[in-house]
């Protein structure tokens, strides 16, 4: 019997893990494979993290506590875990996208400088936009080492007194007085259960019948050959988001060449099944944006495929069960979600604890979803 069952070992269950024993929870983090690893979506070395958010203003206190946490781990673990490489946010003029990350800077005081096509190529040589683009540049914004990020939580949370059970995918759950979770080698119990299983969490909520409306998707993203253009020292990392497609991307760390992916698209999948290797027609997406907006990105080194579980709104869910407040999900983080885990992991383990929140949730609430 455990105060706290978490499944998913990753990015969120970690960074919960940590700070549920932290506060002397007895905690019981589960996960089917043996983070990092690369079945979820904390894989591919790097994920970004911006603080004036284009995805809405409710999500900036989030940011701007998750970036004091990661600073707070290095500082536990002695390895860096964030490189402050700048951030370029690139729409149409005039785009939402833009509009939320002034109005997300102006509330909360972040520092951005709004640059013309020509300022962007001037300072940055590798990048050239049309004339109908605008960037919003955030100096304060980069890069995380991602299974750095998910390694150095498990081990903080082991230090802190959390048993870690992986390579032990589980089998059902029952939720009620007491949770229950069935795996391949036994059945564990405990007054509150969080469920953050990335794409899988989908499938084994329905084993407790609970459907949540969420879409497992493959996705794909690959490192090409790059000159000191786009070395980390000077470029930067970026989104550009169109009205028919958003990709997303990040200079070369330590050698490691220009990383690229897209954002939207991607392939429903069964997480049951295999998934579809990088290929051809994922190396053509990826050549089309190259050859548009960075000419001066070199050959294909390798290509990546990865998860998002996507919500329809691609918001995220952070609830407790309407009839359960025991149950905890934290899921559908529709591939923006890495950079908010270490802040994510403190709210896991203040909605266990029946702790007050600091943040406006009823973005993240279930009940959006009540009139599907």
């Amino acid at each position: 019997m455990y105060d706290v069952l978490i499944i998913g070992a990753g990015s969120m269950g970690s960074a919960a893990s940590y700070f549920l024993a932290k506060e002397g929870k007895n905690v019981l983090c589960i996960d089917a494979f043996d983070p990092p690893h690369t079945e979820g979506s904390h894989h591919g070395e790097t994920r970004i993290i911006r603080y004036a958010y284009g995805e809405g203003t409710d999500y900036v206190q989030l940011a701007l506590r998750a970036g004091e946490l990661w600073r707070e781990l290095e500082q536990q673990v002695g390895k860096q875990l964030f490189i402050q490489t700048g951030m370029l946010n690139i729409a149409n003029d005039g785009a939402t996208f833009l509009q939320n990350i002034e109005r997300s800077a102006a509330m909360h005081n972040i520092a951005i400088e709004a640059l013309l096509p020509t300022d962007v190529h001037n300072r940055f040589a590798g990048i050239t936009l049309p004339n109908d683009m605008t960037a919003l540049y955030e100096a304060a914004s980069g890069v995380l080492r991602v299974e750095d990020c998910v390694s150095s939580y498990r081990q903080v949370a082991e230090a802190a007194g959390a048993t870690f059970r992986v390579n032990e995918p589980v089998v059902s759950i029952e939720t009620g007085t007491t949770q229950r979770v069935t795996t391949i080698h036994g059945t564990y119990e405990a007054a509150v259960l969080i469920v953050c299983a990335g794409a899988h969490s989908k499938q084994l909520l329905q084993t407790a019948n609970i459907h949540v409306p969420l879409t497992p998707t493959r996705k794909t993203f690959a490192w090409f050959e790059a000159s000191d253009l786009y070395d980390a020292s000077q470029f930067p990392a970026f989104l550009l988001e169109r009205d028919n497609y958003c990709y997303y991307g990040f200079p070369s760390i330590d050698g490691s060449g220009y990383k690229v992916g897209r954002h939207d698209g991607g392939q429903p999948i069964d997480v049951t099944q295999p998934m579809q290797p990088f290929n051809d027609d994922d190396l053509v997406e990826l050549e089309y944006f190259i050859t548009t907006y960075m000419p001066q990105v070199g050959a294909l080194k390798f290509g990546k495929e990865c998860k998002y579980n996507m919500t329809d709104d691609e918001h995220f869910i952070i609830d407790t069960l309407p009839d359960n407040d025991n149950v905890i999900l934290a899921t559908g983080f529709s591939g923006h979600g890495f950079k908010f885990s270490s802040a994510i992991g403190e709210l896991l383990c203040h909605l266990a604890t029946k702790q007050p929140t600091a943040y406006d949730l009823s973005r993240f609430s279930l009940a959006r979803f009540s009139h599907e």
